[in-house]
Formats: structure tokens, sequence, C-alpha cells
């Protein structure tokens, strides 16, 4: 094919520079391989004293007691509940773009799913520590699962959204976890064949199951690889869609609604991609991988960004809409307060961050500029945040004007939150230390070859 036909079919390579396959495996793998930048040490020394601070204050609220957190009577969930479907949101991207684009046989996912598998994986795990701790005594958390038992007939209450929360999640966790680790062992067994310590080389071995990239054990990876895919697109649609029954199958205005379910998911999907973006932004320049995550991957991202930007706009409105031709009173009331009731500030700030700022993608300047899909990436996440903030807080006023209160956070609201963060970025770090960013072998097959074709 030739240039002029490439341009005017708008059609980009997803490796640049002219790469050849050895330079493609030296370029992924020399972070692994080589010795920790000084700017990755201050950015792991940040996060890591963040993380630590956090499980002080984890350590803390075990020893003292939810009280000291802003929880009351009509918002019993708090800042707890808020980071948990945050976080379960972020974990999204990965599953869409590992499992849904490999169905869909999208090229332009090779160069990022490996990390957004990563951070699936981390934002679960960051999301399963806040709905642990906020039963109150994480040490009998357990309990939510079904097992025989000495407590008799004293069993899980299977209609609670608790329960089905703790399926569906660790359901996500483990089928993510497998297809993450699956798809990285070609790549392990590279570092474990370049390796020059004993000690390092006898971890990758383990680790790569005894890999030797025959015909027949590529076979048998894709085979798995596909069967894994099938099993987790499903859990694209079901986690979310169950995380949003544990507000709609309540009886609260403003939470019993039928539009939860698409509206969180397509939420999800929205604040996943944004964060991948945050990280690839980060990753191809401290990494120097800007020939491996090209202008095409991140300008698919953004468009992705602005069509469920758009979805989660409609989702509002048809909330708006729907209160007021309901002509249900504590509806109607509850979405008016929402928006303008002492929360109206937060629902000024979740509108204009998930609606309007996506909008500047309409423009092939702007969504291939890389300082503005930053800015935007992150403002989105802002955003997102505050959607779960303003969903949960505004449960302050029900049918008993009686049991009205506010929902005032306090510093250990605040603390817990933003360890959140250095929780997951202290493991999305390490990850980028010891393992590779960008799936290898996957890439080396839409490398484009002398003849304009794919290897």
């Amino acid at each position: 094919m030739s240039n002029a036909v490439k341009e005017a079919l708008d059609i980009q390579p997803l490796v640049t520079g002219g790469k050849s396959v050895r330079d493609v495996t030296e370029d992924i793998l020399r972070p692994v391989e080589a010795f920790p930048t000084s700017l990755w040490w201050k950015a792991f020394l940040l996060v890591l004293t963040i993380t630590v601070i956090d499980l002080g204050i984890i350590g803390y609220l075990m020893w003292e007691g939810l009280y000291i957190l802003g929880i009351n009577n009509p918002v019993a969930w708090g800042f707890f509940i808020v980071n948990f479907v945050f976080w379960i949101g972020i974990g999204h991207a990965g599953t869409l773009i590992s499992a849904v684009l490999y169905l869909f046989r999208q090229e332009w996912r090779t160069g990022i799913n490996r990390a957004a598998e990563a951070m699936t994986i981390f934002a679960v795990l960051t999301a399963a520590s806040n709905l642990i701790i906020h039963i109150g005594r994480p040490w009998v958390g357990f309990w939510l699962f079904p097992y025989p038992n000495e407590r008799g007939p004293l069993w899980v209450n299977f209609r609670s959204p608790l329960i089905w929360d703790t399926f569906a999640v660790s359901t996500y966790l483990t089928i993510s976890l497998v297809f993450w680790y699956i798809g990285l062992i070609p790549d392990i067994a590279a570092v474990r064949d370049r390796s020059k310590g004993e000690m390092k080389r006898k971890i990758y071995d383990i680790l790569s199951l005894g890999w030797v990239g025959s015909n027949k054990a590529w076979s048998h990876l894709e085979m798995v690889a596909m069967i894994l895919a099938a099993l987790s697109t499903p859990l694209v649609l079901s986690v979310h869609t169950i995380v949003s029954f544990d507000f709609a199958v309540s009886i609260l205005p403003g939470w019993h609604t039928t539009i939860f379910p698409p509206y969180f998911v397509a939420g999800a999907i929205f604040s996943g991609f944004a964060m991948v973006v945050t990280l690839m932004v980060i990753a191809r320049e401290v990494f120097n991988l800007k020939d491996y995550i090209t202008m095409k991957h991140l300008e698919n991202m953004n468009k992705v960004i602005m069509v469920t930007g758009l979805i989660v706009g409609l989702a509002y409105s048809t909330e708006f809409f729907m209160a007021w031709y309901s002509g249900n009173e504590y509806e109607g009331f509850a979405f008016v307060n929402r928006a303008f009731g002492p929360y109206g500030w937060a629902y000024f700030i979740m509108f204009s961050c998930n609606v309007f700022s996506p909008q500047v993608f309409w423009w092939k300047k702007l969504r291939t500029n890389i300082p503005v899909m930053f800015v935007i990436s992150i403002i989105v996440n802002i955003g997102m945040w505050f959607e779960r903030y303003v969903i949960v807080m505004t449960t302050h006023a029900d049918f008993l004007p009686s049991s009205w209160d506010m929902y005032i956070p306090t510093v250990y609201d605040f603390m817990m939150l933003i360890g959140t963060f250095g929780i997951f970025f202290t493991l999305f770090l390490l990850f980028c230390r010891i393992m590779p960013v960008i799936a290898i072998a996957e890439v080396k097959t839409v490398m484009p070859s002398k003849d304009g074709g794919h290897h």
C-alpha cells in the first residue's frame, strides 16, 4: 500500500522509528534490566511514603474505631464506598483493552494492553481494601464467603449487594490476574534468557513456567488467551453492574433507578481509559517508549473517552428528566437537592469535569496534543471521583427529615483517600521495574514490514 493511500485512510503505524525486532526487545526490557533512574526512585519513595502513612492510619482506625471518620447515620458508608466504586471503575479499561479489543482483533491495543491489565489488578486490589475496611471489623471479613463453617445456621445473606460484590470482584480479580499472567509468560522468559545474575535467572525461570517458545507452546497460549478473553468480556459489563446494585436495589430516592447499571458501566470505562492515558503519557516519557506507545494509541483512547463522556452526560440528563417525568416528589426533591442543595458545588465539579472537558477531543489537534490529553485525563478522574461522592453523600436527605445530617469528612477521610493513590502507584511503579510494561511478542506482530504489511 502506497504512502498516499495510507495517509488518505489515516493509517498510522503502531510502531515507529524504523525499529527492528531486536530493537523492540532491547527498548522494552531496558527499564527492567537497567538500574532504576533517580526519577523512578523519587517517585517510588514519594508514593511508598504515602502508602506507609495510609497503613498507619488504617491501623489507628482499627484501634480507635470508625468514629474518627465523618460517617454518620444517613451516610453510613462515607469515603470508603466512594473510593471502592472509583477504583473498581478504574480497573474496567484494562479488561476492555485486553479482552474485548482482543476478541475484535484491534491491533492498536498491543502497545497499551500490558500496562492496562496491570492497572486493572492494582485498581481492584485497592478497591477491595476499601471494601474490607469499611465493614468495621476486617478480621471477620471472611464471613462474606459462603463456606462450610462452625456457625451452624448462620449463613451469608445472598440478598445483600455486599455479597454480590464479593462474588463479582473476586471473580473479576481472578480472571484478570490469570489473563495478565498468561500474557506475561513469553516476556518473562525473554528476561530470564537475558539475565546475567544466577538468582535473578532462577526467579524468572520459575515465573516463566518453563516456557521454551515452541510452536506448540504458542498455540496453547493463544488458545488459553482466547478462552480467558471470552470469559472476561461479560465481566466488563457484569462487575460494575453489580456494584451499581449496591445503590439501585435500595429504596432511597435518587438511588432506586434502573439506569444505574449502564450508567455505571459507561462511567467505569470513561474513568478507566482516562487513567490509562495518564499512565501511558508518563510511561512513554519516563521509559522512552514513544515509538511503541504512539500518538495512534493515545488518540484512539481519547476517542473512547469522548464517546463515553457523551454517554455519561446523557445519563445525567436522563436521571433529571425521569425524576421530573415520574411525578414522584421524593425523587424530584432528591435530584434538585443534588444539584442545588448543600452538595451543589460537588455536582457542579462532577458535571463540568465529566461532560464539558472531554468535548475538546472533537478537534484532532487537541486530542493529539500530549499536555492537553494529560490534563483532561486527570480532570476526568477528578470528575468521576466526585460523581461517586455526589451519589453517596446526597443520601443525607431521605424520607424522614429527623434523620437528615450532613457528611463532613475528617482529616482521616482525606488521608485514606490519598493513601489509595499511594497503594496504586506503589504497585504500578514496582511492576514497571520488574516486568516489561509493553507486551514484546504482541508488539512484534504489528510492526510494519518493508512491503507495508505486518510481520
